[in-house]
């Protein structure tokens, strides 16, 4: 009798838990874009089918070039995680999958998956789920190939997103083709390149779609709309990824971009450290853009007396930072 009472607790108890986890659906949308039909997998949060009608945040999290729209199963425990711990809210999470397109219109114009993404995906999604239409709840995060596709769609739209965390994101320490090395691109064969960039690779539609050039480029767009940025990459990555992302924080920070960056000590691309590190970005997402906490006036008077002083030895509150200076060894 015993045995059986608890064998029922435990049986209710493990509904009660199946119940609080998130709900996997796949869509497939036509489109004459991209290759028909296009899928793409959601997570709709605990509660999501009961609750009454109201808008949930929108997480693009995007896969990357090995994966598909699987993705997004693999990542459900550290989603479902961050959300009992409130490193994220409850929000709609979608991987789109885009084969190997870096997230970008090809060059022949054949696959369009940067459009297809902000015009056809978006508003599908928006039509046949409870989201916000809102950009200041509308964020992308991703990994690898899905950092560079965050960094594209953030850097290109952000009209459309409040935020993006991009998680090594496949990118090299470069403004031109002609400057990158084989250590920053062996993953990409020069075959990879010219079905994307052209045959030969078009140097100047390559530089228009290289994430530090776009963020040159669509600057004033970028901190007009209040854009939220977080990069980061492992200082052990395979891929030596971590080389462009540091390049592109350098160029964030000569032209006066505001982000957060993080080199991850002892990190490789892949591993144990990815899951904590996605929480990571989802934290940022939270605090940044998905449910910033009100402003911290903690220190104000403190603040106030070192703006003074810094007034009082001449310099000036407007004034910009210095770019960073070259660290390489200069030649003898």
């Amino acid at each position: 009798m015993v045995r059986a009472w608890l064998a029922a607790v435990l049986a209710l108890a493990l509904a009660g838990a199946a119940q609080a986890q998130g709900k996997l659906e796949t869509v497939e949308l036509a489109t004459r874009l991209v290759p028909s039909p296009a899928k793409y997998t959601v997570l709709l949060p605990p509660g999501y089918d009961a609750a009454k009608p109201s808008a949930y945040p929108l997480v693009l999290l995007l896969h990357g070039g090995d994966g598909d729209n699987g993705f997004l199963a693999r990542m459900r425990p550290t989603i479902e995680a961050a959300w009992a711990a409130g490193d994220l809210p409850p929000a709609v999470v979608v991987t789109p999958d885009v084969h190997r397109s870096l997230y970008m219109d090809f060059h022949d114009g054949s696959q369009k998956w940067e459009t297809y993404i902000v015009s056809e995906l978006i508003p599908d999604i928006r039509h046949r789920y409870r989201v916000s239409a809102d950009r200041r709840q509308t964020v992308v995060t991703g990994i690898s190939m899905g950092g560079l596709g965050s960094l594209r769609l953030g850097f290109d739209h952000p009209e459309i997103f409040g935020g993006l965390a991009s998680l090594e994101a496949g990118i090299e320490p470069a403004l031109s083709f002609e400057d990158v090395k084989m250590r920053n691109r062996f993953q990409r064969d020069d075959a990879f390149f010219k079905s994307i960039f052209g045959d030969p690779v078009d140097r100047a539609f390559w530089k228009k779609a290289n994430p530090a050039n776009m963020a040159i480029d669509n600057r004033a767009a970028i901190l007009g709309d209040g854009l939220q940025i977080y990069i980061e990459a492992g200082d052990l990555d395979m891929f030596h990824l971590d080389e462009g992302n540091e390049f592109l924080h350098r160029v964030l920070w000569d032209h006066q971009i505001p982000h957060e960056y993080r080199l991850v000590h002892g990190a490789d691309h892949l591993g144990k450290s990815l899951s904590p590190r996605l929480r990571d970005g989802f934290r940022f997402l939270t605090a940044h853009v998905l449910a910033p906490p009100p402003p911290d006036t903690s220190f104000a008077a403190g603040k106030a007396t070192i703006d003074a002083l810094r007034r009082k030895m001449g310099v000036k509150d407007d004034e910009p930072r210095p770019p960073f200076p070259s660290t390489a060894t200069p030649k003898s």
